[in-house]
């Protein structure tokens, strides 16, 4: 699992730019009105090659209303609490507030590296305001421009030091089955079919699964994780504190599963929220088997099962490599052909090839259909190598990366998977300049 880095502070002190920033991204609203931010927002972040998911807070205030205020401080020390490493932001141009204070001492008691970075230091020349902060007896601080990026060089370096080495939580060499969906689609049921108990509670009421809950399934004399999960809901309709936290756990969940069961109403067919679950899958690199539940409930004949599938595979083209089955944890229908199809997606997820192959397999797809020219200028392959498994990462080196263009990347992807048998399996793929040396 990857390593976890809070950044906290009181509002309007550039959390959310700092994100941004680091993430690379516009994921975390970013305005100059106090509170904008009242949940957490996590991201994927990348610092020298060491991958890490950082967490944007709500500003820690005494100033909100009752209501959201100790909604936020909560969120907050949640953050906390979860983190392997804590950023406190300070604003540079303000000073130091009572707040500022109150949330020092709540972090040295958190017994967890603590990065207090001032921001709004654009320059050599503002850093003097550093010495307004040492009323606080904390060492050292980093000055550094969220919105400009001075300083933060040397801030990440010494962040990214502290942080723990990610490793898959499982060593214990099972399979470990993430099983997501909707509320109410019938995750709880299926765990407790497969585990031929009634270990998870089952209810019709949305949202009976709060946490979490690891489960040992053994088949064919093979023992398997199964991850029971909250409903995760359209984020619009997620009102009470309870809930928000149990899509937060949710969606952690997959950082730490190698396949995820994405079960879906069959009865309802695919919605927009059912793709959501699955591009969240997706983007955390996990494989992915899609389960139509509840096959018992619909009218079928002899066409019915290819029909669905059909319109599973136009709905969610972006994950074409899954494969879907149609099922009932009801009545038992078909649920231990599950683990077949889990056996085969797993050997596909975390295949690893040679690079001498990879490279011999690379050469004949250029030379099968060669990438369109870059600015007038050819564009050279000079080799490739898997860095990863799980899933297969490879990782092509190029005189101008910037040049391929998005179809002949998928080309190449589309070829990878016939010629290494990864039909069932995500597939990264980055195009990157050879270092010169």
């Amino acid at each position: 699992m990857k390593p976890i880095v809070a950044i906290v502070g009181r509002p309007n002190v550039g959390k959310s730019t700092l994100f941004n920033r680091i993430t690379r991204s516009r994921k975390a609203l970013v305005d100059n009105f106090p509170g904008v931010t009242r949940d957490r927002n996590y991201g994927d972040a990348m610092w020298d090659d060491v991958p890490f998911t950082l967490v944007d807070t709500g500003g820690f205030s005494d100033f909100e209303s009752e209501e959201f205020g100790s909604l936020v401080r909560y969120q907050v020390m949640q953050a906390i609490e979860e983190a392997d490493a804590i950023v406190m932001l300070f604003d540079g141009r303000e000073g130091v507030t009572p707040i500022d204070t109150d949330l020092v001492q709540r972090l040295r008691q958190s017994n967890k590296p603590v990065f207090y970075s001032v921001n709004k230091v654009d320059g050599p020349r503002h850093e003097s305001v550093l010495s307004d902060f040492a009323v606080l007896g904390v060492d050292p601080f980093y000055p550094i421009s969220a919105e400009h990026g001075y300083g933060l060089h040397d801030f990440m370096d010494a962040l990214i030091a502290v942080l723990p080495q990610g490793a898959p939580e499982a060593a214990s060499g099972r399979i470990r089955l993430a099983v997501i969906g909707r509320p109410n689609v019938g995750k709880s049921s299926l765990i407790n079919r497969l585990l031929g108990d009634e270990r998870l509670l089952v209810s019709e009421i949305p949202g009976t699964t709060r946490d979490a809950i690891d489960t040992v399934c053994t088949v064919n004399k093979k023992e398997y994780v199964l991850i029971d999960t909250a409903g995760i809901r359209r984020k619009g309709r997620v009102q009470r504190k309870l809930e928000k936290f149990s899509i937060i756990k949710a969606l952690k969940i997959l950082n730490r599963c190698d396949i995820a069961l994405v079960v879906m109403d069959a009865s309802e067919g695919v919605t927009d929220q059912d793709a959501n679950i699955t591009g969240y899958a997706l983007e955390r690199g996990r494989a992915c088997i899609l389960l139509l539940n509840k096959w018992d409930l619909v009218e079928k004949d002899s066409t019915t099962a290819k029909k669905y599938v059909d319109k599973v595979r136009e709905r969610l083209k972006f994950v074409s490599f899954a494969p879907v089955l149609t099922i009932s944890a009801l009545a038992g229908q078909r649920v231990f052909k599950i683990f077949d199809q889990v056996e085969t997606v797993y050997k596909q997820y975390t295949t690893r090839v040679s690079t001498g192959r990879l490279n011999k397999i690379f050469e004949t797809i250029i030379n099968k259909h060669q990438p369109a020219s870059y600015r007038g200028r050819r564009i050279k392959f000079y080799y490739a190598t898997q860095v990863s498994a799980a899933p297969p990462r490879f990782v092509c080196f190029v005189n101008y990366p910037d040049g391929i263009h998005f179809s002949y990347e998928r080309y190449v992807i589309n070829q990878l998977r016939e010629a290494l048998g990864l039909d069932l399996s995500p597939i990264r793929l980055v195009f990157r300049k050879r270092e010169k040396g």
